[in-house]
């Protein structure tokens, strides 16, 4: 099961934003059928708002990235560093992957 597919997903994210986050979810699961394809997946994190660019983030995988009891955030012009990071130097080929500002719970620094 995926965060998406919770309630607790459609009782916090506005309602205009289901039908793109299960779209989004259905996309990944289509690549993943396509082991023949090269493609990499961003996940963004729960949160993202604006601020200013450190280049500091940490990443994740499959599970959503938490700062404490609370999702992760990210500011957006960091997420926009963070996926230039994989385009240069990809490490996500054929996966999944999220990003978050450095915080309380684990995740690989960059």
């Amino acid at each position: 099961m995926q965060l998406a597919d919770t309630d607790a997903f459609r009782k916090h994210v506005p309602a205009n934003i289901v039908p793109g986050a299960l779209a989004a979810r259905d996309a990944l699961v289509a690549l993943r059928d396509h082991a023949s394809l090269d493609w990499t997946f961003v996940s963004p994190p729960a949160k993202r708002e604006a601020g200013e660019r450190t280049g500091e983030y940490r990443l994740g995988q499959d599970d959503l990235l938490m700062d404490g009891d609370e999702p992760a955030g990210i500011s957006v012009a960091d997420l926009a560093v963070a996926i230039v990071d994989e385009l240069e130097r990809p490490a996500h080929v054929g996966k999944r992957f999220t990003v978050a500002r450095e915080g309380l719970s684990t995740g690989t620094l960059r």
